[in-house]
């Protein structure tokens, strides 16, 4: 497994936002983390980046607890969108995709090479001298995007991507784009993909698998048809959905 969670606790406070999650992640998936708002999601993406302290348990990656690893380290494997990346020095786009190759050995020209790559898959090179503070949100986000794609070019591991709420800016042949691109890195790359996502039928479309949280708490885990059932829509989000199959389609599409 590339990432292992034991019984891991996060406490702010009195409040518990995580309570003893287990969970097993292999490589080559895309995981989508899914719950309302207050579920735990973004947190239990924030302790896999070591954002936020465990009151317990433990988290492992490649067979290692998660605060032996050397930071620089680790940070060619393990790359962080996050959902808001805020910077209000106006830094050219390409410049912005250069910080993605901080923890790389990398000499220039190889990296100016990637950060025009990265742009073509962002659909952005037109954008490659703009001023980032004058991008819209979505223009932000797949910036950011091709940041921590870049970061992850000299991965030794099976590379880990963590995506929080990726499509949240994006139009939506933008969000399709993005979530499409997280499913071949996983598939064809090895990637291991963890996805915070709100909409239901993307998760349902793109995940591998889906973890449902809801008060701190894993409630449903597996294949979309497994864990997106109309009893735990309704248990979990307080809605009656109408759950279609579609002939040749193995996921649910929910309304």
């Amino acid at each position: 497994m590339v990432i292992e969670l034991n019984n891991v606790s996060v406490h702010i406070g009195k409040k518990s936002v995580l309570s003893n999650i287990n969970l097993q992640i292999k490589p080559g998936q895309v995981t989508a983390l899914l719950g309302p708002n207050g579920a735990g999601k973004s947190s239990l993406l924030k302790c896999l980046s070591q954002e936020i302290t465990l009151t317990g348990g433990q988290i492992k990656v490649w067979g290692k607890a998660l605060p032996l690893w050397e930071r620089p380290h680790l940070a060619k494997s393990l790359a962080v969108l996050p959902q808001h990346a805020s910077l209000t020095f106006p830094f050219k786009v390409h410049e912005v995709i250069k910080m993605g190759l901080y923890p790389l050995t990398i000499g220039q020209q190889e990296g100016n090479n990637l950060v025009d790559y990265q742009l073509e898959q962002v659909s952005l090179s037109a954008l490659k001298y703009r001023s980032y503070p004058t991008l819209s949100g979505g223009e932000k986000q797949r910036v950011q995007l091709a940041r921590v794609l870049a970061q992850l070019a000299q991965a030794e591991n099976s590379p880990i991507l963590l995506l929080d709420e990726p499509t949240s800016a994006l139009d939506l042949a933008q969000q399709h784009r993005v979530l499409s691109q997280a499913k071949e890195l996983a598939h064809q790359h090895n990637y291991t993909v963890i996805v915070v996502l709100h909409d239901l039928n993307q998760a349902s479309r793109y995940a591998d698998r889906l973890v449902i949280l809801d008060n701190g708490s894993v409630v449903s885990d597996g294949a979309p048809i497994e864990a997106l059932t109309a009893e735990i829509i309704n248990t979990v989000w307080h809605y009656n959905p109408v759950v279609v199959m579609e002939p040749g389609n193995p996921t649910p599409l929910l309304f």
